[in-house]
């Protein structure tokens, strides 16, 4: 939890049911019968930590946010991911290679359960996109929405910069 930069208090078994918070993190054999609180079980600590704040969230879901699972990839020398579920951001990260993408691409798209999977891909270098694509569709055989977003004007224009 300390890496996901989330907050927790920790308490022994026996103090979950009078437990207060909004969620309990605990092993199967730990988790009292009839709790009130979402519970999640430590199986999930091995999953990348995109896809257990994903969790999270969806166990905190109120129910108002629509059901979308969003990838957001910039394309270029240095690979740009941004990715939001139920409305909130998971993760933002580089990377450097197009497998080391992909590996978290498809660990995200299999770890979360959304109606709507949308890959919104840049148009700024087709050739790195298409490529992206073409692995995606060979290592993820569920369905998913790709889009492809044209990047014209969306850097900043810097006047005299050298000076």
């Amino acid at each position: 939890m300390k890496t996901l930069g989330i907050n927790y208090d920790s308490i022994l078994p026996c103090q979950i049911q009078n437990y207060n918070g909004d969620l309990i993190f605990t092993t199967e054999n730990e988790v009292p019968k009839n709790v009130s609180i979402p519970v999640l079980f430590d199986e999930i600590s091995t999953k990348k930590p995109a896809v257990i704040k994903g969790l999270i969230i969806q166990k905190l879901d109120s129910g108002l946010t629509e059901d979308t699972l969003v990838l957001g990839i910039d394309p270029g020398k240095r690979i740009g991911l941004s990715a939001y579920y139920l409305g909130t951001q998971i993760t933002s990260s580089f990377f450097m290679s197009i497998d080391n993408l992909i590996d978290d691409l498809v660990s995200i798209l299999a770890g979360l359960k959304a109606q709507k999977k949308i890959i919104k891909i840049g148009n700024g270098d087709m050739k790195i996109a298409r490529k992206i694509v073409e692995l995606l569709n060979l290592r993820f055989c569920s369905s998913f929405e790709i889009e492809f977003v044209d990047e014209r004007n969306t850097s900043l224009k810097i006047k005299n910069y050298n000076q």
